[in-house]
């Protein structure tokens, strides 16, 4: 570890005290603050930032504004390249994977105890040959540490896995500046069951964090991973965490509720109570696609919504062809069929191979519909377990946080280097199956560990496909229906209401709603407000709404509305969360086509099984309404 490094580790109580200040430009409104809480380095077994050394050191500077070494590889394999970012984020968390920081740096560390073993002069040989190895070990359903490298009780791997965290701790603790730039210690938990995904990253508040990351391995549901982490992360010494699942929509089922327990009500009541404790929040959009919705599900009612099918990577009655893809059929799990038409879910059933883009699709895997099974859950045992806000992220493996440009986007994982790479189908929905992601926006006092922490427990947040538009939901019985042309109008919302994240409690008449949306300065004007609406019928039957608030085909640097839902029943169960939307644009991959000449363009330039266009838009955190 560098000097400045044991520093800032030294020093981080310090440090956490300093970021719970009051700024000077503290704003009792709140604040949008834009940032990406989902980005590797090359801490991460799976990461592209392997090739470019890039570390967490580099992603923080990158958030800041500073150029990185980037792709191209020169004959040395050092990067000979830059990367920059169009504007500094506001706070950042990297999250590098917590299961596999010891074998990391065992295979990679001259002289280490399993430097010169077999395994290790393996995985060392080629990038993506070393992934597959560790990476088997996530995708059982019972996942233990590699012997040969770890010892049989793996605590060598443990204990080499200490080094890396300590310094992943140092990089955020120096980066952070209370009041400019805050970057949060955070780590990823990535259980890959089957080829499904059930990841989640970890953030914490601040400086006090566990010796170690709490993975997969050591807890492979994720009632258990909250139980090691309430140990690990002791309150009495200033430790709190929250999680954030992402790409739910390769879950296949898997991110359903009571994982691992017993049908009992009391274990199902004991996990909803943690779970709303502990996990507030979910990633809606990032280069694995969007998680927002599906249409096709038996299990909602509801009209089809075109923008689900934005950078969609799960369409229902689609062929996967592994083939197509180049995947090693040998390495699908057992079971899994060579080609998979997307399917269903059995009620009370999970799939398999997820990850990959196959499997049965559960409600539970996009956002509008689980928010209902979380409604219908609460009438039941009393407590909503899937009570989720909203934000979006990159999930980059180059450690280029919020590289979001749909018209520079130099790719996010391995093999995606070049314009000729990026246009390639691959594994991992990379390759043209992916896009540049989205970013995490919050509405905090201020920008400090502790403000945005609370903003994300409160799940006063939102979501982008990319522009840093900003979005504001209220609800309320009596918001005053002149709000939009008032001045003071978030601090009488504030008054008048709940905030999204929020509850709205019982009360007279129809709920009234205040929805805003401004654009990105640096991005288009915004067409259309929508407010969708989620709410269980009297026989439990699953419903959703898109609502058209405010459509400007020529476009507005603003929109507002405020809205009463006149077919609001009160003993119906509901969620309202708000959609704004850009034009018309052209997706990342047409500019990859324009910078290839015409005879090196492949079929995808041109054959139309990619659209050639999207919608960016934002999201907001839900409000949600109980029957009483």
């Amino acid at each position: 570890m560098t000097r400045k490094l044991l520093i800032a580790t030294c020093f981080a109580p310090l440090i956490s005290h300093l970021a719970s200040a009051t700024c000077p430009d503290s704003d009792p409104d709140r604040r949008a603050f834009f940032g990406d809480l989902h980005v590797h380095t090359s801490f991460s077994f799976d990461a592209a930032a392997n090739t470019t050394g890039a570390t967490p050191e580099d992603a923080n500077r990158f958030a800041k504004g500073e150029a990185i070494a980037f792709w191209p590889l020169g004959e040395s394999g050092e990067p000979t390249g830059a990367i920059q970012i169009d504007r500094p984020l506001d706070f950042l968390a990297v999250t590098d994977h917590g299961e596999f920081l010891g074998e990391r740096s065992l295979c990679r560390t001259i002289g280490s105890p399993a430097y010169d073993t077999d395994f290790c002069t393996t995985f060392r040989s080629d990038e993506r040959i070393g992934m597959l190895m560790l990476g088997a070990v996530i995708t059982t359903e019972t996942p233990k540490r590699v012997a040969e490298i770890c010892g049989a009780d793996g605590a060598q791997c443990l204990d080499y896995a200490k080094t890396p965290w300590q310094r992943v701790q140092a990089s955020a603790n120096e980066a952070n500046e209370p009041c400019k730039f805050t970057s949060f210690i955070a780590y990823e938990y990535t259980g890959t069951p089957l080829s499904s995904n059930y990841h989640r990253n970890v953030i914490f508040r601040g400086s006090s964090v566990p010796d170690l990351p709490v993975s997969y391995v050591d807890a492979p549901t994720d009632s258990e991973l909250w139980a090691r982490l309430d140990k690990a992360c002791r309150s009495d010494a200033g430790c709190d965490y929250l999680t954030i699942p992402h790409n739910t929509n390769l879950a296949n089922g898997r991110m359903a509720p009571y994982r691992g327990l017993g049908g009992s009500l009391a274990a199902k009541q004991g996990y909803a109570a943690t779970r709303l404790a502990r996990e507030p929040i979910m990633e809606i959009f990032q280069h694995k696609g969007g998680s927002e919705c599906i249409n096709g599900l038996t299990s909602v009612l509801g009209a089809p919504d075109e923008l689900c099918a934005v950078e969609a990577v799960r369409h229902m009655g689609e062929t996967v062809d592994f083939a197509r893809l180049g995947v090693d059929v040998s390495t699908l799990p057992e079971g899994l069929p060579q080609t998979a038409v997307t399917e269903e879910c059995n009620a009370g059933e999970v799939g398999m191979g997820g990850i990959l883009g196959a499997g049965c699709v559960d409600a539970t895997d996009f956002q509008r519909s689980a928010l209902l099974v979380g409604l219908r859950e609460e009438q039941t045992i009393g407590q909503n377990p899937i009570k989720l806000g909203i934000i979006a992220a990159t999930d980059t493996h180059t450690a280029t946080p919020g590289a979001v440009s749909e018209g520079d986007w130099r790719g996010a994982v391995s093999r995606e280097a070049t314009p000729a790479e990026r246009l390639e189908p691959g594994v991992l929905t990379s390759g043209i199956d992916g896009n540049p992601g989205g970013l995490a926006g919050v509405w905090a006092e201020e920008n400090t560990r502790d403000a945005i922490f609370d903003a994300m427990r409160r799940r006063e947040v939102f979501g982008t496909s990319g522009p840093r538009i900003r979005v504001r939901l209220f609800a309320g019985w009596a918001l005053d229906e002149d709000l939009c042309e008032r001045a003071d109008m978030v601090a009488a919302a504030y008054k008048q209401g709940v905030p999204m994240g929020g509850d709205l409690a019982a009360g007279q008449g129809k709920p009234r709603i205040l929805a805003y949306a401004v654009k990105d300065p640096a991005s288009e004007d915004l067409t259309d407000l929508q407010l969708i609406k989620g709410w269980v019928d009297d026989d439990g039957s699953l419903n959703s709404q898109v609502l058209a608030l405010v459509s400007a085909p020529e476009g507005e640097a603003s929109l507002c509305a405020v809205y009463t839902d006149e077919d609001f029943n009160p003993q119906h169960s509901a969620y309202y969360y708000l959609r704004a939307v850009e034009p018309v644009a052209k997706r990342w991959h047409t500019y990859d086509c324009d910078r290839l000449s015409a005879d090196e363009r492949p079929d995808v330039c041109s054959d139309g099984r990619y659209p050639q266009e999207i919608r960016e838009m934002a999201w907001s955190s839900p409000i949600w309404y109980k029957a009483h």
